[in-house]
């Protein structure tokens, strides 16, 4: 074996057992109206997952209104306002964007509409100081895998449930995703970087937690039900990263087009 392929191939194989290692169990935050019957889903490699679905109750849903996404109590004690907003914005973004293909997503509530509530429990920090210099090396690793500075990735925790129109629990999912130093998610300079880019992989979950096993995905609805969430796709945010090898969340995340208003987030007072 020739001394340029040694290391080729060793880092290959260091990602594949970093892949494997699969994100512990989070604790339950007590958000969820319940918490009975969730199973470890068995096929998920570096995420840890527990859900459960009442099928035949799944499927005599269509119609749903996805609610604002909240933040539990200690979910991001060492975070700003402004980036646990960012980080909340992208999971109602990614969660509509799947349950539309499932569904019919209403812009409001409705006495025939089921309801989907969806919280982050935990945000951990991307580290910054590691983050120019994990941008740097990616230049010289080809393909879509990025080499990140140990102790500077971040992580997300979620919850989210799917309740009938008679507020019965329907389906459920306890879901947690840390960054790896060696895997999909980007660096950034934004402390809520890695979180911001694991709200795509919760959403891809609630999509497959909620919807019953048989129905099979559909054309979006026009107009697009989540557009009050942002655009399904954000050119600028490729830019960046292929421009910089960094991740910005302003620029890669949900903005509702013009003319259309964005979602109402609930004020403190409400």
């Amino acid at each position: 074996m020739t001394s340029r392929r040694r290391p080729v191939l060793l880092l290959a194989a260091l990602g594949l057992s970093i892949a494997a290692c699969a994100t512990p169990p989070e604790p339950t935050s007590g958000y969820l109206s319940s918490y009975e019957g969730l199973a470890a889903r068995p096929d998920s490699l570096r995420a840890s997952v527990r859900q459960r679905r009442d099928d035949a109750g799944a499927q005599a849903i269509e119609r749903i209104h996805i609610e604002r996404a909240e933040l539990t109590a200690d979910a991001a004690p060492a975070l700003s306002p402004e980036d646990w907003t960012l980080v909340l914005g992208e999971m109602e973004r990614q969660v509509c964007y799947e349950l539309s293909e499932r569904f019919t997503v209403l812009d409001g509530p409705a006495p025939d509409a089921a309801r989907v509530r969806l919280a982050a429990t935990r945000i951990s920090p991307t580290g910054q100081a590691g983050s120019i210099a994990s941008a740097a090396a990616s230049y010289f690793i080809p393909g879509p895998i990025a080499l990140r500075a140990p102790g500077a990735t971040g992580g997300l925790a979620a919850e989210a449930e799917l309740l009938d129109p008679d507020g019965r629990q329907v389906a459920a999912i306890v879901w947690a995703r840390n960054a790896t130093v060696i895997g999909a998610e980007n660096p950034s300079l934004s402390r809520v970087g890695d979180a911001h880019q694991l709200a795509e992989a919760f959403g891809d979950m609630v999509g497959d937690a909620f919807a019953p096993a048989d129905r099979k995905p559909r054309r979006i609805a026009e107009p697009d039900p989540c557009a009050r969430f942002g655009p399904r796709v954000r050119p600028e945010g490729f830019i960046v990263r292929a421009v910089t090898g960094l991740y910005q969340p302003e620029v890669s995340g949900g903005r509702p087009p013009a003319g259309v208003p964005a979602a109402p987030r609930p004020s403190d007072d409400d």
